[in-house]
């Protein structure tokens, strides 16, 4: 981490995979790397390819010939870090633009000495490596020489100007004067960690690291096996392994100032010396046609951007991505890019870098290229940095200006696959200015385009940056294609690999002509283009991606506003994730279909099917067993009823319906009993009457004013009941249908009022002898009833009585119908209206 520049103070920009060394990339780095982890070892021999058919050797061959070799713990000594080598872009001599190299640093192994002999043991052990894989049938793909040991700390690597490279350069190598200073005869590689080997494996293979192994790498990514040294450290080895992980060296770095070595020399691996001819980065050189670039090799940034970055708009094409952290897992099914790789080698002969088919490589292939998964895309728009610092535009605000674009349904069809200028092989696409793909294009031009030629771009949002790869006047009727200016950056193609090396010319055309047959099966099939998609990814096809790198699809949209999504680790399912709304109208404007709470609404699920998921499996299948148990309960025991009941000849149906009519009927009869409104319903026993008050109920209509007329009022005082009672006369005139309430408040004792009504009579005073016998005569004949009735000191009467006619004045008098109750005084006026109120008892 210490000889690396991450914050790009000296380094422009890098090929795709950045540092190789210092612990690797993460997934949301503002540069957009390949987040790939730290790759840092130095190379003893290259194996080659695996395959045995192509003349390879298997690993398995290379575990036999390790494991029957006995070697010491080496010790590595750091030499110095230089340029050059590789590179790109500018080497020529022919293009202005800045030019790229690698960078490196040269270790070398310690020799040490056993007693009296004349090689070192890393010199023996190299001889006994070469005799070893001879006897296990190495193939000739292996090298027949030991590598120069050196680490590869980055390709494709631009400086902003030789100014730039020669800070840097001392500031590494002050690095490692500290180190030699720490390790004057070198140190013991190693860790006191556990680890895993193949890293795939997870805990099942994890074992002590350890000091002085030797690895077997398949790729710079991926090691398969460990080998131990033959002995342990000693105390002095042990010391200076474990030196810097102690904090020790805080002393070295405090006393080293100075290099004591040359650094701006020939040596190791590759080419070249961090002694350049004067440049300097020209932003002001930079053009729209850089927009198509080579992914091996740094950008040339354009003006008041200060970091490069690999985040893009696009289209996905992968098939299958086996990645764990994408929710989808298949972009789309309608091309199948396996018919135009190479994985037998019929025709190529070797990759120019670490990467091999991007469509997805294989574990266990034979070149040993890393195994990418499938990262088939069409790159469209690079929008560089997300680094708001360093110019450009943060991940936040791209999405929201990948929700402001208004695109049609994205067609792409297929053109020829060809080779470019920098060996790597590619699928054109028709390049279609006037197509949903070429406006979209235009439109992202207009939208973040970068300002260039008098051309300043414009967003409702007013959010810009200075690191897109296009200009702001760029257009896609500039771009490449037979129709189009061939200057601009718009383009679609697909990279199915990085420099490819063919065997011969032959093989090459013969590659071509065999992709490019079934690239016309492919036109034939999609004669108007296609637009891509899943059944569970964009159905509808035709959306667009934003890339974190080519690896990371992170954000999706698709047309014509339709809605977007988190694609990246699991994120969310379409669409859910999103800001507040940014257009007026709420959830009834279209353009705000997308967000949570309008998808939500127009989405919402009914009560009903909530509440049944919520059962879960087995409260469904409770529920269902419930219904069936209930519904068999119900039919047994209508069979059993019908058995029974059912008449004749009468059908199961015709019973069902006769009994539903019979139960009505009772029902109807059993409530008519139970809602009465007569004086009848009264509770002869309540609580009031034991409580010492007395009650009375009307006499039977027509005898009511003889009784009161002929008898005396009784006294207070309540004689013993008789034994005998006096006879009921068996036919009694009908009792009249009245009911009438009265009650009186007043302190001092008054006569209590009644109130009847007779239908068809008018309204009379209470206690009138005419209204009485007027209410016999109408009354109807009703069933002889008795009552009883109780008295102490007082009297209480209630009576009952409904009619058509208007309340009478006394009643309107005394608001609504109450109980009556009255308290004997022994007072005159008391006895002279027990005189009008009915005394006798009866039985009910």
């Amino acid at each position: 981490e210490n000889i690396i520049d991450r914050e790009y103070d000296y380094v422009m920009s890098m090929d795709e995979d950045g540092w190789l060394v210092g612990g690797g990339y993460k997934s949301f780095d503002y540069s957009g790397k390949m987040p790939y982890i730290d790759s840092s070892h130095t190379e003893l021999l290259r194996i080659g390819s695996v395959d045995p058919e192509f003349g390879g050797t298997s690993m398995e061959q290379v575990y036999d010939a390790m494991d029957s070799l006995s070697f010491p713990p080496f010790a590595v000594f750091p030499e110095y870090v230089k340029g050059g080598g590789g590179g790109g872009s500018g080497d020529d001599g022919d293009d202005k633009s800045v030019p790229s190299g690698d960078i490196t640093l040269i270790v070398s192994v310690v020799d040490t000495y056993e007693d009296g002999d004349s090689y070192s043991s890393y010199e023996e052990f190299l001889d006994s490596l070469f005799d070893a894989m001879d006897a296990v049938g190495g193939g000739p793909c292996m090298d027949d020489h030991d590598t120069d040991p050196h680490v590869s700390m980055s390709r494709g690597v631009k400086f902003k100007s030789s100014f730039h490279q020669q800070k840097y350069f001392y500031k590494a190598n002050l690095e490692v004067a500290v180190w030699q200073a720490m390790y004057p005869k070198g140190v013991v590689i190693g860790s006191s960690s556990y680890s895993s080997f193949p890293p795939d494996s997870g805990s099942k293979n994890k074992q002590y690291t350890g000091y002085g192994n030797l690895y077997f790498f398949f790729d710079r990514a991926n090691i398969t096996k460990a080998f131990p040294p033959n002995r342990d450290l000693t105390s002095t080895e042990e010391y200076y392994s474990s030196m810097y992980m102690k904090g020790h060296s805080d002393s070295y770095y405090a006393s080293t100032t100075t290099i004591d070595f040359d650094y701006n020399k020939q040596s190791g691996s590759g080419s070249g010396d961090n002694e350049q001819e004067y440049y300097e980065h020209n932003p002001y050189g930079w053009k729209a046609k850089m927009a198509k670039h080579d992914m091996t090799d740094g950008w040339d940034l354009p003006p008041s951007c200060e970091q490069e970055g690999e985040t893009f708009f696009g289209i996905p094409l992968s098939q299958n991505t086996d990645s764990k952290l994408l929710s989808t897992l298949s972009f789309q099914n309608q091309f199948d890019f396996e018919y135009l790789v190479d994985r037998n080698f019929t025709y190529m002969n070797s990759f120019g870098t670490n990467h091999g088919w991007l469509v997805g490589e294989t574990l266990g292939n034979g070149a040993g290229s890393i195994v990418d998964k499938d990262t088939a895309h069409i790159p469209l728009f690079y929008t560089g940095s997300t680094n708001p610092d360093m110019g450009g535009l943060s991940l936040e605000s791209l999405i929201k200006i990948g929700k402001k674009l208004d695109f049609g349904t994205l067609y792409i069809k297929p053109a020829f696959v060809f080779q470019d200028d920098d060996g790597s092989i590619k699928l054109q696409f028709e390049a279609d200015a006037n197509s949903a793909l070429g406006y979209l294009y235009s439109s992202l031009c207009q939208m973040i385009g970068i300002s260039w030629n008098y051309d300043s771009p414009y967003n409702d949002l007013g959010l810009y940056t200075n690191c897109a790869m296009h200009a702001a006047g760029d257009r896609a009727k500039y771009g490449c294609g037979p129709e189009n200016g061939q200057s601009g950056g718009f383009c679609p193609q697909m990279t199915l690999a990085y420099r490819v090396a063919f065997q011969s010319e032959d093989h090459a055309a013969a590659y071509l002509a065999r992709c490019n047959d079934y690239v016309d099966y492919w036109r034939s099939l999609y004669p108007s283009g296609v637009a891509v998609g899943t059944n569970k990814f964009c159905p509808d096809g035709g959306c667009l991606a934003l890339f974190l790198n080519r690896y990371d699809v992170f954000y999706v949209f698709k047309p014509e506003l339709g809605g977007s999504w988190v694609e990246f680790m699991g994120g969310t399912s379409a669409p859910t994730i999103s800001p507040a709304p940014t257009y007026d109208g709420g959830c009834d404007n279209p353009h705000n279909m997308h967000l949570d709470k309008c998808y939500k609404k127009k989405h919402a699920r009914k009560a009903t099917a909530v509440a049944w998921d919520s059962l879960g499996s087995v409260g469904q299948l409770s529920i269902l067993l419930i219904a069936f148990m209930s519904s068999t309960l119900t039919i047994s025991i209508f069979l059993a009823r019908a058995k029974l009941r059912r008449q004749d000849g009468e059908s199961y149906l015709g019973f069902l319906i006769r009994d539903i009519k019979g139960r009505k009927k009772k029902k109807r009869k059993k409530l008519r009993k139970k809602a009465g409104h007569g004086t009848l319903d009264v509770d002869l026993l309540s609580d009031e009457d034991e409580e010492g008050g007395s009650r009375s109920v009307p006499a039977r209509p027509g005898k009511s004013s003889m009784q009161s007329s002929s008898r005396p009022p009784r006294s207070s005082t309540r004689p013993p009941r008789s034994s005998t009672r006096p006879p009921l006369s068996s036919t009694r005139p009908p009792r009249s249908r009245s009911t009438s309430k009265a009650r009186s408040k007043s302190s001092n004792p008054t006569r209590s009022r009644s109130t009847s009504k007779v239908r068809g009579a008018p309204d009379t005073p209470v206690g009138s002898e005419d209204a009485e016998v007027k209410s016999t005569k109408s009354s109807k004949s009703v069933k002889s009833s008795r009552s009883r009735s109780k008295s102490k000191s007082g009297t209480r009467s209630r009576s009952k009585s409904t009619s058509k006619n208007p309340r009478t004045p006394e009643r309107e008098s005394s608001g609504k119908e109450r109980k009556t109750r009255t308290k004997e005084s022994g007072g005159k006026d008391s006895k002279e209206s027990k005189k009008n109120e009915p005394t006798r008892r009866q039985l009910v």
